[in-house]
This record gives structure tokens, C-alpha cells and sequence, in this order.
């Protein structure tokens, strides 16, 4: 049995135990302890029911107790646009469709498409994200509302904002973002330059200096179309990747979302700079963007978390889908069934995400001394009948749906399907009345 000192526990998840730590642990009739906001022990069920007689429990003979998923690229906010523009090129996409819808946007509406989004993550089994947007106050509050972990940043770029107005604006709201939540234990400030053909060279650099002051994540577009590689080179005479690179931008503070249009020297170069990238498969499928070279990057020793992006683009944010989706995309491109292997597309989705975030020390695995980030699966049900290995379940038959409970912190936030945190009735009628605004709006 793995513990620490034993004090007693306040709650105890029984079931199979799949820790994803490195020795890929897996405990049947196991038993996850939590005191506050902590996992203390992990062992067989009747030991630590044993040890823990007073714990609130949630007891699944048929259960599968994980680390929850970790969603390293999302726009939590744009499930209010689900399904208002699809089937259509990347940039039309947004120049003709997305950018104007925006621009009326208020923090209201972000607040209550980011808890949209909150409760279809922790129906699905996400537990912390990382989200760059407008408002971004207001995705923090509604991170916070629902319980979940999140890394949040306001996008800047070089025209005015509807939300701070004039880029000036936007560095006093940033530093306000850092100086609100610089000691909360759930959200994570970064600092969030939306790409290089949206944001000047003078503007990557000073909020590059901003993440460094801040010792903070620096989250970005990198690379994601072919398009966005012409322009940047016919604008710069360089790459995106060597744009940040010349530009002094590019280290182990950069998250770089998507990565699709990749030569092996840039692989090269981010792996020596210790970029890491999100990965976002389904939304690079819809939009056409291409696939990723994720093996070419794990294989260069690059940490790649997975990502959903917003569900405009997706158009959900369920990450057992998006495994599926990695793992297969990856197969058929290469012509190879052996790429990206279950085991591999699982740790993406977990300890991956974690390193992504520089958080592996807290989350990503079940482990004594780690955040109580957990989920648990229902097996008992024809699609997960016969169970002969785990990785595989999870990641070429599972479903969001599957997940019947939800502890963040150590915050029991979904139990038999019901959120905790979130009146899901009352949220969907207020949806309902933005998307009768946004409609108004859109272009038809």
C-alpha cells in the first residue's frame, strides 16, 4: 500500500485503481484516500476502508478510478458559437464569421458559455484546462463556479479588444489577472499573444517579458496552417518557429497550440528550445489545417499534451473522443497501426497534459501527495465488456459519457451524473437566450 502519514481521510473512491504513474500501477478492489485537497493513500479497498471508517465514500464494484483528463488547449468561452460556422476555411472562419460574432461579446456571456463548456469537461472527465480568450476574468470566475483546475489567459493582439479596448489596456488587465490569482489554488495566470499575424513583433516581445516577470506560461498559436506559414514567411522572411526564435521569444516558457505545418529542423529546434506543444487533431481535421507531426515531436523528446480547442471549431470538448481520435489519425497518416500507441495517446491526455502545464508534480497520475484530480468510469456496460487492457479501453472505447463521478481538489464536482457545482437547467435556458443574441449578430 502506498501512504503517507495516515490521517483520516475525509473520502475514499473504491474500485479499480489506474494510477498512469510510472510504473503504470494498476490496483484491483483498490481504494484512492483523500484528506482536503490531497490523495494520502492508495491501496486495496479493505485496507483503507480498514484504516478510514469515518470517510464519505463512493463505492463502484464495477468502477475504474483514473487521473483526471487535462485539456492543454481549449476557448472555453466559444461553445456559445457551436455549429454557427462550420465546413469553412481557418481564416474565413474567423475574419467573416468568429472575429465579428466576437467583437460584440460581453463578460456575461463569456462567463456563462466558459461554464457551458465547465460542465460538458467535467461530464467527460476533464478536470483542468487551459484556456485562452477574451474576459478572462470571467473564465477564471466560471472555472472557479464549477470547480475546476485552470491555466487562463486574456488573448492580446494588435487591434482593440471588446474587452479592455486599446492594447495599452490590455497589459494593466493582465497584470490585474496576475495580482487577483497569484496564490489561488485552482487557476493558473498565463500570458497569451493570440499569433504572429495577429500580434506585431514589438508585442510578442513585451508580453514574452511580461511571462518572464511573471515566471508564467507564454500560450500561443504556432504554425497552424500552411497559410499562416506563407504569410509569416513573405512578412518576416521567416517561419513562425524561426520568427519566435529570432524574436528571443522562444523557450521552455512556450506553450505552442496546434504545431501542424512543421520541417524537421523546426522540430529540431523547438526540442532544443523545450517548446511544448498542444495538440488539437479534431479541430485541425474540421478546419482542414493538416495533421501534426506528434510522432516526429514525441520521438525529438517533446513534451505534447492534447487539446480540444473551442468547441466552434471541434465542436465538443469530450477528450476520450479526442484520444480516439489521435490514435487513429496518427495510424492512418503514417500508414503504420503501431504510431501513436493507446499507452501513448492515454499519457498525452494525462501526465502529458501535466508537463505541458509544468504541473507533474501535482497532477496527471494517482499518487500519495498529489492534488485528488480524479475520475471514475462505469466498466460494467457492453461497449467495455471484456476488460483485457486498460489503455486500450480508454482510449478506443470509452466515451465522455461513461464517467459517473468527479473529484477536483478533492471536491466531489459530479456524482451518478450530477454536477455539484453547476444547475445545468438553468444554465442551458440562460444559453439559450445568448445564442438568440448571437444569432442576431452572425452574418447570415
Amino acid at each position: 500500500m502506498m501512504t503517507a502519514t495516515t490521517p483520516t481521510a475525509d473520502l475514499l473512491i473504491t474500485g479499480t485503481v489506474c494510477t498512469l504513474d510510472d510504473r503504470q500501477t494498476v490496483i484491483d478492489h483498490g481504494a484512492v484516500a483523500v484528506k482536503g485537497d490531497t490523495i494520502i493513500a492508495i491501496g486495496p479497498a479493505a485496507e483503507l476502508i480498514a484504516a478510514h471508517p469515518g470517510a464519505e465514500r463512493i463505492e463502484e464494484r464495477h468502477g475504474l478510478i483514473m487521473p483526471g483528463l487535462i485539456n492543454t488547449h481549449t476557448h472555453a468561452a466559444m461553445a456559445l458559437f457551436r455549429g454557427l460556422a462550420d465546413d469553412l476555411p481557418l481564416m474565413q472562419w474567423l475574419q467573416e464569421y468568429i472575429f465579428p460574432v466576437e467583437a460584440k461579446l460581453t463578460g456575461e456571456m463569456v462567463y456563462h458559455g466558459t461554464l457551458l463548456s465547465a460542465a460538458e469537461m467535467i461530464r467527460s472527465g476533464t478536470t483542468s484546462f487551459c484556456d485562452m480568450y477574451l474576459f478572462a476574468d470571467q473564465v477564471a470566475a466560471a472555472a472557479k463556479a464549477s470547480g475546476m483546475r485552470g491555466w487562463i489567459g486574456e488573448v492580446l493582439y494588435d487591434f482593440p479588444s471588446p474587452n479592455y479596448g486599446e492594447l495599452a489596456n490590455g497589459f494593466s488587465y493582465a497584470e490585474e489577472m496576475f495580482a487577483t490569482y497569484r496564490h489561488d489554488p485552482l487557476i493558473t495566470v498565463t500570458v497569451d499573444p493570440h499569433a504572429v499575424y495577429t500580434c506585431s513583433p514589438d508585442l510578442l516581445v513585451r508580453l514574452k517579458e511580461m511571462a518572464d516577470r511573471h515566471d508564467a506560461p507564454y500560450v500561443i498559436h504556432l504554425s497552424e496552417t500552411k497559410d499562416e506559414v506563407a504569410g509569416c514567411r513573405k512578412q518576416y522572411g521567416r517561419t513562425p518557429v524561426h520568427h519566435l526564435h529570432h524574436l528571443g521569444v522562444l523557450d521552455q516558457r512556450v506553450i505552442a497550440d496546434h504545431c501542424v505545418v512543421l520541417d524537421d529542423d523546426e522540430i529540431e529546434l523547438l526540442a532544443r528550445q523545450r517548446v511544448r506543444v498542444a495538440h488539437c487533431p479534431e479541430s485541425n481535421m474540421k478546419l482542414a489545417s493538416g495533421v501534426a507531426p506528434v510522432p516526429r515531436l514525441l520521438a525529438a523528446g517533446i513534451t505534447v499534451g492534447l487539446g480540444t480547442d473551442g468547441a466552434a471549431s471541434n465542436n465538443d470538448v469530450d477528450l476520450f473522443r479526442e484520444m480516439d481520435s489521435t490514435a487513429k489519425l496518427h495510424k492512418v497518416f503514417n500508414l503504420d497501426p503501431t504510431v501513436m500507441s493507446a499507452t501513448q495517446t492515454l499519457r498525452m491526455a494525462t501526465m502529458g497534459g501535466a508537463e505541458l502545464l509544468g504541473a507533474s508534480n501535482r497532477i496527471g497520475s494517482l499518487e500519495v501527495g498529489k492534488k485528488a484530480d480524479l475520475i471514475v468510469l462505469d466498466l460494467d456496460q457492453p461497449h467495455l465488456t471484456p476488460l483485457y487492457n486498460i489503455p486500450s479501453h480508454l482510449v478506443y472505447a470509452a466515451r465522455g459519457g461513461d464517467v459517473i463521478h468527479s473529484v477536483i481538489n478533492g471536491r466531489v464536482v459530479m456524482r451518478d451524473r450530477v454536477l455539484t457545482t453547476i444547475d445545468e437547467e438553468s444554465l442551458q435556458e440562460k444559453i439559450r437566450e445568448i445564442a438568440g443574441l448571437v444569432k442576431k449578430i452572425a452574418r447570415p
